[in-house]
């Protein structure tokens, strides 16, 4: 137990991709929602996210406002 072996930087770069993978799909909904794709910070903070992704489910989008 004294490095890591090469299983766990396996597995860290898997995380790591999934991470990117998720904000860059999540960014791209927002802004085709008509929304700032800095809203995505809001998931990074703990219960937070929940009433965000509700409250982003009930709102109103700009994006089927426009003509």
């Amino acid at each position: 137990m004294d490095s890591f072996s090469i299983w766990h930087w396996l597995i860290l770069l898997i995380y790591v991709g999934v991470a990117i993978v998720y904000w860059v799909s999540l960014v791209r909904i927002l802004n085709r929602a008509g929304y700032s794709g800095w809203w995505s910070l809001l998931t990074l903070v703990p219960l937070v996210n929940i009433y965000a992704l509700w409250r982003f489910s009930r709102a109103r989008w700009p994006a089927l406002d426009r003509p």
